[in-house]
């Protein structure tokens, strides 16, 4: 019972000061970024997703809502569009706190663009200022994605998949 005691005694003390390091360099920049994956295949691409998000979070910012949908060769494709679909319209309908980051990837760039614009459609204007969207797919999707988001008040940045 001494024993427990003392390590807990121990780490009432040792935890406060466990967040307390210096500001270090984020490591995301340093490594290098990988390469859009030339095919449908979902494990590459989430692979892909999980090199680029990080590093379009601020430092302050809460876990991102990665949402990724696989190519169009997939056999249930439809189905997972339509789910995929759903939740982002519930998520971003319930409204998104100021830092968070929105990530939006997928070998079907089109559809994906499409998804992002439905789920956006009835955000009240400026209702979303300090939320950060991320779309992550091909240049010609990336001015409608951008035109379908704006009006909510994000904050919104592209990348290319190539």
């Amino acid at each position: 019972m001494k024993i427990l005691s003392r390590l807990m005694l121990i780490a009432c003390l040792v935890l406060p000061f466990a967040g307390c390091k210096k500001e270090e360099a984020p490591q995301a920049a340093a490594k290098p970024q990988m390469a859009a994956p030339k095919t449908d295949d979902a494990n590459a691409w989430r692979a892909y997703l999980q090199d680029v998000v990080p590093r379009y979070m601020s430092a302050n910012s809460n876990a991102p809502y990665v949402y990724f949908l696989p190519g169009e060769s997939t056999p249930d494709f439809n189905d997972q569009y339509t789910r995929l679909a759903e939740k982002a319209k519930e998520d971003v309908g319930r409204g998104i706190v100021s830092g968070n980051l929105l990530a939006y990837g997928s070998p079907a760039s089109a559809k994906m663009a499409d998804m992002v614009i439905a789920a956006f459609k009835d955000v009240p204007a400026g209702s979303m200022k300090g939320v950060k969207v991320l779309f992550i797919g091909k240049a010609e999707d990336s001015d409608r994605v951008k035109a379908g988001v704006t009006p909510a008040g994000v904050d919104y940045t592209f990348v290319e998949a190539k």
